[in-house]
């Protein structure tokens, strides 16, 4: 074999880089453990959706990798970062996360255009025509740019959730965390906001998401993670995950989700 057919299969089969790396990750309210010894690595472009039942500790996850939740033991890197809690590791990360919630979060006195606007031209400091031609790429990019120039109050659940997916896309983060982005919604909107969902998957976006749709989790992730009481229970790639669960926890839970 030669010298660059043996760099070819080296450069093949070389990881991805790393996004997010938790290691060992506890987090407590007051005395109860939320969160315990969590080990969770996410490489570049991977989709990883999170599931458990309620209570299992999937939302109190996503939302330490951003600091909505500092923890309490362990590491988090983020893209290099690591975040310990520091004003300028916190906003570096933050930077770095995009993150979308089970409410909208919009506010109901800005138009859909200028809700889009605002972080771009806080954070990122854009000029008012730089930060109008980002937000009118996302929202076209979500299939809603008609609604610009709409309040929130003037559109469905679905449409306003594609908005708060959209004004997330215009700080142009490499990553992004959804938490929960459906449970919200109408059962008829739910699908418009997951082909939204899938759309990014297909271009390659870092995606981790916190979600009961099982049938999105079969068609995107590229792993899925278990947790309960706190724990990540188990983790597989998709077709290990659904076919052949190997925890007793893990087979109640699909059983019970999946009929």
């Amino acid at each position: 074999m030669s010298a660059l057919q043996t760099s070819d299969l080296t450069a093949v089969a070389a990881p991805r880089p790393v996004a997010v790396q938790m290691t060992k990750v506890d987090k407590y309210y007051g005395k109860f453990k939320a969160l315990s010894g969590i080990d969770l690595t996410v490489r570049k472009g991977e989709k990883i959706v999170i599931c458990g039942p309620s209570g299992s500790g999937k939302s109190t996850l996503i939302r330490t990798i951003n600091r909505l939740e500092p923890h309490d033991g362990g590491t988090i890197v983020v893209n290099g970062i690591t975040l310990d809690g520091s004003p300028t590791s916190v906003q570096d990360v933050r930077l770095e996360c995009g993150m979308v919630f089970q409410q909208f979060n919009l506010f109901p006195h800005l138009t859909i255009l200028e809700n889009c606007m605002l972080a771009p031209r806080l954070t990122r400091k854009l000029s008012k025509e730089q930060a109008e031609a980002v937000a009118t790429k996302y929202l076209e990019r979500v299939h809603i740019g008609a609604q610009a120039h709409k309040f929130p109050s003037q559109l469905s659940g679905g449409q306003q959730q594609r908005v708060a997916i959209a004004r997330a896309l215009c700080m142009e983060p490499p990553i992004m965390l959804f938490d929960e982005p459906t449970s919200a919604l109408d059962p008829e909107m739910i699908k418009e906001v997951l082909q939204v969902m899938e759309d990014l998957a297909e271009d390659g976006m870092t995606m981790i998401c916190v979600t009961h749709e099982m049938g999105f989790a079969r068609r995107v992730a590229n792993r899925v993670v278990f947790m309960d009481q706190g724990e990540i229970v188990e983790e597989a790639g998709t077709d290990a995950f659904f076919e052949t669960p190997k925890s007793d926890r893990l087979k109640n839970f699909l059983a019970q989700i999946l009929h």
